[in-house]
């Protein structure tokens, strides 16, 4: 009987590729259906759900609806990334999905409170939830699948694949809002908000059929096989990586709340307290996320070519601590124009940081607990700091009248962030570690027979 054949380089690059397209086209129908939660919740929800309350507070209780899910999101991180770091990223990849999908659909499907009543918010939020879990394991999964499936030195271009669902699913979402905003109001609440929500049934199955064809990631695959998992991945990383865990949930704040800044929380302002209308601000995030999704891609470049990723972080953050503040005073002149470049110039450097986030932090944890390390991080950090930007921005905004406050907030955001990146990079990298310990144990190895 002959032995296998060892894969050639061209099969370990398509096998690469494979992964890096299967992390992008599931993360992306993921994060539409978790984007289009945020918009609804600034548009709509209030009157379907909370007719009573009207008013900021209607809309202060929808977006407290919309932090539920990031609420739920560490425990899908801790649930997924015990499974994914003992049973393999795959397996736990098509879960989530299906989680995603199903609870999404399900939203589209919901009665209104003028329905059903009090059941309509608790059955939203009990919903929320089971979203939250299902993203909360599905971002860990996805960037390790392309990240560890990467050609050596390339771990963290291959782990934007992941990233760049974030903005796609983000434009999707606005595309789907701003068309169905077209619609007469009456017809956008009772009927025409609930699209987006049905039509991700079509695009979970589309999901499906590419993530059933990427194999499991080399590094998780040689784990299995020398039987190496860890038993309790989460016990294990939190007595071991304490700080990684601490630094890491700091690292991630901007990447994750600069969008709820300007799709959810800039949103509400502009078309409640602002003079402009639905249609006008879905444009100018929509030309935001289409600069996104052109910029961000350049991050991965840029901390790959360069030798410091310390320094690729500094180029990438400090022009934010400007650019958030510049982008809330333009759009508080009410200038179509003005807002539309100040939403679009203050995403380039948090998209940049953001496609390099991943791989970055990913290298800082072994590969057998990776999974729930990262999923932790990035989880956790959605949950303190990330999915309260709305609340947050929106309690500042009504307790000063003013978005200075708002604006303060978000540049301790960038401060924090940058700060606690710099920090981890410090840290030792374990990819290049079992990179350098691989030829080692390949001419030590003894020979066959």
């Amino acid at each position: 009987m002959s032995a296998p054949t060892a894969p050639t380089a061209r099969d370990r690059t398509r096998a690469a590729n494979r992964a890096g397209i299967g992390a992008f086209i599931g993360s992306t129908i993921e994060w539409f259906d978790f984007y289009i939660y945020g918009t609804a919740s600034a548009l709509v929800f209030d009157k379907v759900f909370f007719p009573e309350l009207g008013g900021a507070l209607g809309t202060l209780v929808a977006f407290a609806t919309f932090w539920v899910g990031f609420l739920a999101r560490p425990l899908g991180g801790i649930v997924f990334g015990h499974y994914g770091d003992r049973l393999g990223r795959k397996k736990t990849l098509v879960i989530t999905l299906l989680m995603m999908g199903v609870s999404t659909t399900a939203i589209g499907l919901l009665p209104g409170y003028a329905s059903i009543g009090v059941a309509a918010p608790v059955l939203l939020v009990a919903i929320r939830m089971i979203q939250g879990i299902g993203l909360g394991g599905e971002w860990g999964g996805s960037v390790l699948i392309a990240s560890e499936s990467a050609p050596k030195g390339k771990s963290v271009l291959y782990g934007a694949f992941a990233q760049q669902g974030s903005p796609v699913g983000n434009t999707l979402s606005t595309l789907s809002f701003l068309a169905i905003s077209q619609l007469p109001d009456d017809a956008f609440v009772s009927w025409g908000w609930r699209v987006p929500f049905l039509a991700s049934a079509l695009l979970v199955m589309v999901g499906l059929f590419v993530r059933l064809k990427v194999a499991e990631s080399p590094a998780m695959a040689k784990l299995i096989e020398k039987k190496e998992v860890a038993k309790l991945p989460l016990t294990e990383v939190l007595r071991s990586h304490p700080m990684l865990i601490v630094l890491g949930i700091g690292a991630c704040t901007i990447g994750l709340s600069a969008t709820y800044f300007k799709s959810t929380f800039a949103l509400s302002w502009a078309t409640s307290a602002l003079d402009f209308d639905r249609s006008s601000f879905l444009t100018i995030i929509l030309v935001a996320n289409i600069t996104q999704i052109i910029v961000q891609p350049f991050g991965a470049v840029l901390a790959t070519r360069m030798k410091s990723w310390s320094r690729a972080v500094c180029v990438m953050l400090i022009p934010e601590l400007v650019l958030m503040p510049v982008m809330f005073v333009l759009i508080g002149t009410e200038n179509y124009g003005l807002a539309m470049f100040g939403v679009a110039v203050a995403t380039i450097p948090h998209c940049l940081y953001y496609a390099a986030l991943a791989g970055m932090l990913a290298s800082r944890f072994p590969a057998h607990l990776r999974y729930t390390g990262i999923s932790l991080c990035y989880q956790l950090c959605g949950t303190l700091l990330g999915g309260t930007t709305p609340i947050i921005g929106q309690s500042l905004l009504s307790w000063t009248g003013s978005i200075t406050a708002v604006i303060v907030y978000a540049v301790f955001q960038v401060a924090l962030t940058m700060g606690c990146m710099l920090l981890l990079l410090r840290r030792p990298n374990h990819d290049e570690t079992a990179a350098e310990a691989a030829p080692a144990a390949r001419t030590t190895a003894p020979l066959p027979g």
